[in-house]
């Protein structure tokens, strides 16, 4: 978590509180870690973290937004902002995909 919040005080987004949540809590056996954050301002984030060797293409960006769902399902809140920080490869129809559905995808994550 503390990799999390070096990476967005960088990009001059602060944080008031992070919480993780399993994916075994959203009924999901991923091998990926979410949080859900408020910021400073009031904006509440859905983060998802995804660290695998092989390419995440379009099915996998389908499960991620399935995956959402089921967050805003389970917390009762629909979240202004969606993210995914990606540290393996990623393909261009995933990520252009998850930007027309209001994701911001950051490849960069350390």
């Amino acid at each position: 978590m503390k990799e999390l919040t070096t990476y967005y005080m960088n990009k001059d987004i602060l944080f008031k509180e992070i919480h993780p949540i399993s994916p075994k809590d959203l009924g999901s056996r991923k091998k990926i870690e979410i949080y859900y954050a408020t910021t400073i301002d009031s904006k509440f984030y859905a983060i998802f973290i995804v660290d695998s060797k092989s390419r995440f293409i379009r099915k996998n960006a389908d499960d991620l937004m399935e995956l959402c769902e089921k967050l805003v399902g389970y917390l009762g809140h629909n979240f202004k902002k969606r993210e995914l920080l990606i540290k393996s490869p990623l393909c261009s129809k995933a990520k252009e995909y998850l930007k027309q559905n209001d994701w911001s995808v950051r490849v960069d994550f350390m």
